[in-house]
């Protein structure tokens, strides 16, 4: 048993033992039915803290030779396949984690070299019989054992791609590393499947890609090993029921991967923290700064940032073509390009039989929340800094300091014109953008006799809070807004809701260019 051929199966067996461990063994079962096959090429991208790392230990575990894993998957979901024991710990698997080999060099020629010498030693070891033609040569001493042996290789590549972000700019590095990986991969007899995971699908160069063997299942497409992408809504359903945590509230916080074969998909490291900690909050993000999104949300390319605003305002998809991506950080020439990216990274999900990307929930919202109020985006970035003073302002029913909250979120962009109702709707759901963190947002209620411009209904465990009412009001005034409330008899639609009410009238006069305010607590 050696580092990388032929590893144990211990990080497996750490995954078994956790407190929280989601059965996805069934992925086993496509692998090993595609094995020795011309789909025996597997990559499957997702985003970070998506289970790659689990994933590839799971099959280490499982094909390796250098242990016996009977014991860990019995009672899994493989464990009942009728083919479960013909591959079981049956190959020389090997496994290379690309970051690790990067982490230790300053040069891709440097972690090639590392790589090889690595891997060739513990072949060596493992098998001293074999005669080696050049003790040097990676791929030759993978030849040479296979034909003494007649036992191919099952190759694990666990972050694949960390080159393509340590090595962003740098093209003849990123040409070297593929053309290694094809060299050791392509067309090879020794190969019983490869399975390389990683967040970004396989890079693009030239007219041709160096890895075109693979299929690539990828957040844009994982076909069918969806399910295997992130928590399905019946696996979170039954932790719910498990840890005793709202269902509802764990979908607003965390779903929205919407993969087709799969339905809702979910991110499993924040699933898993909100049911240990009994909490919902922001988790993905522990793991990286807000800075990372900020970059790409803030290039310079035509209609990206009317977009982000467009999604951030709860409206539907915005359209994206996803074919000129070319699976790299560098490299964009159009929004489309950037949003492609996004869908990679998970801070966007995607739908592919509409075409379209969106925020896939809550926590992601949050940082495109942070992201932008750190950036540049003139009085949007304002607005979304002061929407906690405006929502105080509203809970204390400060009516000056209300319409001022909203005077300054009032702003021009190619987004859209401030001509209109539908347009001091954006700006009160931008002035009031922290109000999402509270409540559940509802526009066009319908509602007694007419439909609410917006209601805030409070969420579960902020039922401290007051719903609020909120009626729009175009070169009126704010009372007409107040009565309209009560002519028309909204308040009927929170019938069922029995906490306290603020009903909100807000206007826009064209003339003044002043925003007013009015706000009357209610009893339902």
């Amino acid at each position: 048993m050696g580092s990388y051929l032929n590893p144990g199966n211990e990080k497996f067996a750490q995954c078994i033992n956790s407190e929280i461990y989601v059965d996805k063994t069934g992925l086993i079962r496509y692998c090993s039915k595609v094995m020795g096959s011309l789909q025996k090429y597997i990559s499957m991208s997702r985003p970070r803290r998506f289970g790659k790392s689990v994933t590839a230990d799971m099959l280490t575990a499982y094909y390796s030779r250098g242990c016996d894993s009977a014991d860990l998957f019995a009672g899994l979901e493989i464990a009942g396949d009728e083919h479960y024991t013909e591959n079981l710990n049956r190959y020389n698997v090997l496994f290379l984690n690309m970051q690790e080999f990067l982490s230790r060099t300053d040069s891709m020629e440097k972690m090639l070299e590392l790589l090889k010498k690595r891997v060739i030693r513990d072949m060596m070891n493992e098998y001293p019989q074999v005669d080696y033609f050049d003790p040097q040569d990676l791929i030759g001493c993978m030849q040479d054992l296979y034909d003494e042996t007649k036992s191919p290789f099952v190759i694990i590549i666990d972050e694949w791609d960390c080159i393509f972000r340590e090595y962003r700019q740098e093209g003849e590095a990123q040409k070297l590393y593929l053309d290694f990986l094809r060299d050791m991969l392509k067309d090879k007899g020794y190969i019983a499947l490869c399975y390389m995971t990683g967040i970004l699908p396989i890079k693009k160069y030239g007219t041709h890609s160096a890895l075109n063997m693979f299929d690539e299942f990828s957040m844009v497409f994982q076909g069918a090993l969806a399910e295997y992408a992130g928590f399905t809504e019946a696996e979170v359903r039954e932790l719910c029921l498990r840890y005793g945590m709202d269902f509802e509230e764990t979908k607003k916080w965390y779903d929205g991967y919407c993969l087709e074969g799969a339905g809702s998909v979910y991110n499993p490291r924040s699933v898993v923290s909100a049911m240990r900690f009994g909490k919902f909050q922001f988790y993905w993000n522990q793991t990286e700064t807000f800075e990372a999104l900020r970059s790409y949300i803030d290039m310079n390319f035509e209609g990206l940032k009317d977009a982000v605003l467009q999604m951030m305002d709860g409206k539907n998809g915005v359209p994206v073509d996803i074919r000129s991506f070319t699976n790299d950080m560098v490299t964009f020439h159009s929004r489309d390009d950037v949003l492609t990216l996004l869908v990679h990274l998970g801070y966007l999900g995607y739908r592919s039989d509409r075409g379209e990307v969106f925020i896939p929930n809550e926590e992601i919202l949050n940082e495109y929340t942070t992201s932008i109020s750190n950036s540049d985006w003139g009085e949007v970035s304002k607005a979304l800094k002061n929407s906690r003073i405006a929502l105080d302002a509203v809970w204390n029913q400060d009516e000056a300091l209300v319409a001022k909250a909203v005077e300054e979120a009032h702003f021009e962009s190619s987004y859209l014109q401030y001509n209109d109702e539908n347009a001091l709707s954006y700006t009160i759901s931008l002035a009031f953008y922290v109000a999402r963190n509270y409540y559940t947002v509802i526009k066009e209620l319908p509602a007694g006799k007419g439909r609410a411009d917006i209601v805030y209904i409070p969420r579960k465990q902020h039922g401290d809070k007051p719903a609020l009412l909120v009626e729009l009001k175009w070169n009126r005034t704010a009372e007409s807004a107040i009565v309209q409330i009560k002519d028309k008899c909204y308040p009927r639609a929170l019938e069922d809701y029995k906490g306290s009410l603020l009903l909100v009238g807000l206007c826009y006069d064209e003339k003044t260019k002043e925003h007013t305010c009015r706000i009357e607590s209610y009893t339902l």
